[in-house]
């Protein structure tokens, strides 16, 4: 490598990043890099570009390294920004490269800024969906199912019934003995509901005991029919005749 060649491009590269690029050594420097296009929201991202350049340069290609300045750089992408500046050294071999690299490390995290931008947003729209979703489902509640509303009608009798009996429990202490008691003996008594439900001829057996008489109406609609057709049937003689 002419050191001449080396010394003429860090002329041009001072006089391009005035106060991004450190010369550490006759043969090192670093540059900071920021991506070119700045997303609103993102978040902010730099890095330092290493190049040591070694004597078969610009021949052969440079060492490169990577380090975050600001923000993180996963270890995956720090390899694969690694990787395609390499391809780039590789097409550029026998030409100073540095600025071509560099220029080419600030249009990849401009990349890698908006694939970061988007994948936030791609996250945050399935968050909202999913919130919707719930919400949706909170709203319009469980599909109602035999067994649901079994389970369902069971608690809701307990419940029922305890609340009756604590009502009744809160009534009787108020009251004396003999109230108590008679309480307890109208309470038991059937309601005319489950007496109709215990006996469906209730109505039938009660018209019995008291003595009436069974009337069978289509027997009665069949007499009533036969007189009044014998009644039309009837000749009368007048004594003009």
């Amino acid at each position: 490598m002419s050191s001449d060649i080396l010394l003429e491009e860090f002329e041009v590269l001072e006089s391009i990043y005035p106060t991004e690029l450190t010369k550490l050594s006759e043969k090192d420097v670093v540059i900071d890099a920021e991506p070119d296009d700045l997303v609103d929201g993102a978040d902010p991202l730099r890095v330092t570009l290493r190049v040591s350049y070694p004597d078969g340069y610009p021949d052969t290609l440079p060492t490169l390294s990577l380090d975050s300045e600001e923000g993180t750089l996963a270890d995956h992408e720090v390899s694969k920004l690694l990787s395609e500046l390499n391809t780039v050294g590789e097409e550029n071999l026998g030409m100073a490269m540095t600025f071509t690299l560099v220029s080419h490390l600030r249009e990849q995290l401009s990349a890698l800024v908006r694939s970061r931008a988007e994948l936030h947003e791609k996250e945050e729209a399935e968050k909202e969906r999913l919130a919707l979703e719930a919400e949706e489902a909170r709203t319009r509640g469980t599909p109602v199912t035999l067994e649901s509303f079994k389970a369902w009608k069971a608690k809701f009798d307990a419940e029922q019934a305890k609340r009756k009996h604590r009502e009744e429990s809160d009534r009787l202490v108020g009251l004396s003995p003999k109230e108590r008691e008679e309480w307890k003996r109208i309470t038991a008594r059937l309601s005319g509901r489950q007496l109709f439900e215990k006996n469906r001829n209730l109505e039938e057996e009660t018209l019995m005991e008291e003595g009436t008489v069974s009337v069978d109406i289509s027997q009665y609609d069949r007499t009533h029919r036969d007189e009044d057709e014998d009644e039309d049937e009837r000749v009368t003689f007048s004594d003009s005749d």
